[in-house]
């Protein structure tokens, strides 16, 4: 798994079918990347928050408050200097 990319992953892209395994973690309501995050990062590499909120159907200021919190949370537990 060098490349980050699960089995199932994989599959979708060399069939070109959209993964309809909801219950995943991975799993992403958005067809275009095969509704896997993993390929969506893959694909994409590093995106905006804009970008971000596209793929998961929310607000940039939605996507800015869960980044702003998710630092703060890192700082607290020393993950991040």
């Amino acid at each position: 798994m060098k490349h980050g990319l699960r089995a199932c992953s994989i599959k979708c892209m060399k069939n070109k079918t959209p993964c309809t395994e909801t219950d995943c973690r991975m799993f992403i309501e958005f067809e275009q990347e095969y509704n896997c995050c993993l390929i969506t990062i893959w694909e994409n590499g590093p995106m905006t928050l804009r970008q971000i909120g596209e793929r998961i159907g929310v607000s940039f200021a939605r996507i800015k408050q869960i980044e702003t919190k998710a630092l703060k949370k890192m700082k607290k537990n020393k993950l991040l200097l």
